[in-house]
């Protein structure tokens, strides 16, 4: 029997033409590394009195279009609400109008999956101005929002604000059985 042997021989030539084009066809993805995100929230006060909630928005840029969807986890809930309140900080200047608010119940999205919107809540929407420039939003849903397994969110569309930074916002609902609302949590929008 004739067995055929061959020798491969580390030539540089051969090399050259697998390194320099890899080379030059990832050089334009290293301008994007500044715009890696972190996992990290700053939030104001860090007192225990203050409960981080989660967030997702579409578009961090200022003055573009955004969906910010502010997220009510059942962990968020201990009771049934009736009424949520959304309170917005003075310096977030954007336009809010009705039909560009809603509530659903949602999914919150991940690494498989995006965060969208599964079904609208029937609600009233409320958008409250006092006297010092303040606004907030009052939702009342025509049926109690259970504290079930289920995540709600208020969703957004607005233009984000001329101006960068951190806007916090924050939460309060109305327990059923209760005339008063409770503290559920803040969430921190950066828009760069």
């Amino acid at each position: 029997m004739l067995k055929i042997t061959t020798n491969f021989n580390f030539n540089p030539k051969i090399l050259r033409f697998f390194i320099i084009p890899t080379i030059l066809f990832s050089t334009p993805f290293f301008n994007y590394i500044q715009d890696a995100k972190a996992g990290l929230e700053f939030q104001w006060d860090q007192d225990s009195s203050f409960r981080r909630l989660k967030w997702f928005q579409k578009e961090n840029k200022r003055r573009f279009r955004n969906t910010i969807y502010f997220f009510l986890r059942p962990s968020d809930r201990k009771t049934d609400l009736l009424k949520i309140n959304l309170a917005i900080p003075k310096t977030f200047k954007s336009t809010l109008k009705k039909e560009k608010i809603s509530f659903c119940k949602v999914r919150i999205g991940g690494f498989e999956s995006r965060t969208k919107c599964l079904e609208d809540i029937p609600a009233d929407i409320e958008i409250n101005t006092d006297k010092t420039g303040l606004r907030s939003l009052d939702i009342y849903p025509y049926s109690p929002i259970s504290s079930d397994k289920d995540n709600y969110a208020i969703a957004l569309k607005i233009f984000n604000p001329k101006k960068s930074g951190l806007y916090q916002f924050h939460s309060f609902g109305q327990p059923k059985g209760k005339s008063f609302s409770n503290y559920l949590g803040s969430w921190t929008i950066v828009i760069d």
